[in-house]
């Protein structure tokens, strides 16, 4: 069997540690978030701003089945970096063989049920009027891909937990850039419009997936497993559950929550306000790629060292990423607070002949995404504390309190928020309840973390 070096994780400084593993996760990120952006934009000046509204109704349901290879990946790396920790070495290969299993049974169910209900689930994802027609084909189309998805998302985590973050990046990068040049040739040269979208969007989790194959099969990866791996073990299955759940419980209250937006938005604004939102939600996956890249180094860093009873360097390891996760959200907070609307104006533009509801969405966004989206994010520089603090619970295997904390901001706080706030302040209740959820999510995270921490690490 292959030597799994991972030691470093256990020896070196946490600051050039943590540095040397957020860096490439958050180019990753990084890059990723830019190819969902400019994505937005392409489709924006090509297609039109009924099509940014199409594209965000469908992503609650996709992103959805994926984050189920997220959620996999995420809870079997958390055992694997325990494992390699404590130099447990086939339990951390039996994990990674039936993380592959897992992800395959579960996301392959999950993509026929979503086909054979598509004609409901687009319009309660908010898919109505002249939203449904384009949804519908971006939909159909991107379903085929997201079990590829659902395998990058996993192994993604798991080259994270081999202690191989420049690969990961690598593996989020490919199929970003290989998206944005078939976007150019699928919908500006061919111009076949939203089934052109789709198609490139497809055919990056294909690019993506192939990549991470090839990083399995080679001598990179030292994690060799064989055929006896992928049979289902029941301890392990229950531990993945139990700290997946937790990733997977945020998407779902993610996918919730675009559900209840779009349709609240819908209500406040028709398809236009849908847009809007549209631009704000891409601007919360682009913008904190810093932020959400520490939390990523971190994972493993804490996993490792918890496993190996270092305790001194997991709480070392909860400081530097608060600090570092801490700056970097602040400068977007920055970047987003003076420039709210030039970066609008990237998403649209006016073309010759184009329809008069297109040109009225248009004005109406340029209009109103600015102030919503400094409302949106006008708690940024505090999120450290609250993403951190949850990604320690779930790095150390504790499932029931890094379930609780995830779920603070959006089930607890935002969504009751965004169902109350609306009915008094209109559209201005749906954007403050964004800053009020952040606020309320970090103290709770803060005072659960803080005591952690004296109780266990030290």
């Amino acid at each position: 069997m292959a030597k799994v070096s991972s030691d470093q994780l256990g020896a070196e400084p946490i600051g050039k540690l943590l540095i040397r593993q957020a860096v490439p996760a958050s180019i990753g990120i990084l890059v990723m978030s830019l190819n969902i952006l400019v994505d937005t934009i392409f489709v924006g000046n090509w297609i039109g701003s009924i099509a940014i509204a199409a594209i965000n109704v469908v992503l609650p349901v996709s992103f959805f089945i994926a984050a189920l290879g997220m959620a996999i990946g995420i809870g079997g790396s958390s055992i694997i970096s325990r494992a390699l920790g404590a130099d447990h070495k086939e339990k951390a290969l039996k994990t990674f063989g039936n993380q592959i299993t897992l992800t395959l049974l579960v996301t392959i169910s999950m993509v026929v049920l979503g086909l054979y209900y598509v004609d409901a689930l687009i319009p309660a994802f908010g898919g109505k009027g002249a939203i449904f027609d384009p949804a519908k084909i971006y939909y159909i189309i991107v379903l085929y891909g997201v079990p590829f998805l659902a395998l990058c998302m996993m192994g993604n985590t798991v080259i994270r937990a081999e202690g191989k973050p420049k690969y990961a990046m690598i593996a989020m990068i490919i199929p970003s850039i290989g998206n944005l040049v078939l976007d150019y040739i699928f919908i500006y040269v061919l111009n076949w419009g939203m089934a052109g979208a789709a198609w490139a969007t497809t055919a990056g989790y294909l690019m993506c997936f192939a990549y991470i194959f090839y990083f399995f099969r080679s001598k990179n990866s030292e994690l060799k497993i064989n055929w006896s791996h992928f049979g289902l073990d029941r301890n392990i299955l229950r531990e993945i559950g139990g700290l997946g759940f937790v990733t997977l419980s945020r998407q779902a209250v993610t996918s919730i929550t675009y559900l209840l937006m779009n349709n609240i938005l819908f209500s406040l604004g028709g398809e236009p306000m849908v847009a809007v939102y549209a631009i704000i939600g891409r601007m919360l996956m682009f913008a904190l790629f810093p932020v959400y890249g520490v939390t990523q180094g971190f994972l493993p860093i804490a996993g490792y060292n918890y496993g190996s009873q270092k305790y001194g360097r997991v709480r070392q390891s909860i400081n530097t990423a608060i600090k570092y996760a801490a700056f970097v959200a602040t400068l977007v907070f920055v970047v987003l607070m003076v420039f709210p609307a030039e970066i609008t104006s990237l998403f649209l533009s006016d073309k010759p002949n184009m329809p008069a509801l297109e040109l009225a969405t248009n004005a109406f966004v340029l209009e109103h995404t600015p102030a919503a989206m400094r409302w949106v994010f006008a708690a940024t520089p505090i999120i450290a504390l609250q993403l951190i603090g949850a990604a320690y619970f779930q790095a150390v295997g504790k499932a029931v309190p890094a379930l609780l904390l995830t779920l603070t901001r959006q089930g607890f706080f935002f969504i009751p928020l965004i169902l109350i706030l609306p009915n008094f302040l209109g559209e201005l209740g749906v954007w403050i309840s964004f800053p009020i959820a952040d606020l309320l999510a970090t103290l709770v995270t803060g005072f659960y973390l803080r005591k952690e921490v004296k109780k266990v690490l030290t």
